[in-house]
Formats: C-alpha cells, structure tokens, sequence
C-alpha cells in the first residue's frame, strides 16, 4: 500500500517495497540496497512529493510509482498537461536507475503520449531497466490508468556520475548535492537528475 503525500504531508515517506519478492520473502542484499537508495532519494526530492506522488515498489533496476491527476494539472484541453506525465514517468525512471548506490543522471528520454489523462486519473508508471552498459543505461517506462489502459510510453537514458548515492557511515543522510529550499541557496542551472 503507498502512503499518501499531498503537499501537507511532505514530511512523511512512502514506503519502497520490492517487486519480486523471493520466495522465503526475506529481503536479499541487492533489495535493501535499493531500498536504502530509494528511501534516501525520496527523503530530498521535493518535486514528486508535492505532486502528490507514490513510491509503490522498487527493487534493483525497477520501480512503481503513482499518482492522482489533480486540477491544477490540467490543461485547457481538459486533460492532464503532458509535462506532468513525463514528470511521473522521470521519476519512476530516477528511482530505478539510482539503485545501485551510484549517483545516476538523466542523459535524455523520449516520451510518446498514446491516450489524454484527465482530472482525478490515478496514474501508474512502471520503470524497468532494459540494459546497463559502462556508465550507462537504459530504462523503459510504461504510463497507465490504475485501470491498464496504457497513458503514454517513456524511453530514459541515464548516466552515472560514479560517486556513492548513500551518505557514508556517520554523515547526515542527505547528498550535499540537495539544494536548500532557502531561495538564497538555490544553484542555477545544471543537469536533470535521473
């Protein structure tokens, strides 16, 4: 079950559960990797919490997320605006390549809308990794109704920097890469993280 994070409840986090569970259902090394990895992603990633998301599932190389099409994100076709379901379909994307407890980038993605989505859809986007190679990778995304009816495709490469996403034992928790929400403290430009 995925904890509901609406904008005034940012300060919990949902749950990363695995996928596949084994058959004894003890969690193996690669899963509470990816776990650890999710929890300490979400923990900073302001931008999908207050959009309402969820973190249903993650395991290594895979992730679910979901999420409700709110008002403010329809458009004035009366569908949901394209850019919020490439923003849900990148952050599936962003939790399955950044389970491996290495820092992983968008390098780009390519998205194909195939039906609208329309106010209080609850959407599902299911990341799966196809392959990683050296440094990078390359991650399918499917964007669907709770209800199967497939939303939109999403095609992401990613790149890793090769630096631990995990704070080091004795430290914070949080990547000192993560901006300060003080408006004093916030860096300008840079790369999309996956």
């Amino acid at each position: 079950m995925a904890t509901d994070l609406t904008p005034d409840r940012t300060a919990d986090l949902a749950p990363a559960r695995r996928l596949d569970p084994g058959a004894d259902g003890a969690p193996d090394r690669a899963q509470d990797l990816a776990r650890r990895c999710a929890d300490t992603m979400w923990a900073a990633d302001l931008a999908s919490r207050r959009l309402g998301m969820r973190i249903d599932d993650v395991a290594p190389g895979s992730a679910r997320l979901s999420m409700r099409v709110t008002a403010e994100m329809v458009n004035g076709h009366g569908t949901c605006h394209g850019g919020y379901l490439a923003v849900l379909a990148d952050s599936a994307f962003a939790f399955a390549c950044n389970t491996y407890d290495d820092v992983t980038v968008a390098a780009g993605f390519d998205i194909v809308f195939a039906t609208p989505a329309r106010l209080d859809d609850e959407l599902v986007a299911v990341a799966t990794e196809r392959v990683r190679y050296g440094r990078s990778g390359l991650y399918d995304v499917t964007l669907s109704r709770a209800d199967g009816t497939v939303i939109a495709e999403y095609r992401g490469r990613s790149r890793s920097l090769g630096r631990p996403l995990l704070p080091a034992e004795g430290t914070s928790g949080v990547p000192s890469e993560v901006p300060s929400t003080e408006p004093s403290a916030v860096p300008s430009g840079g790369a999309s993280d996956a």
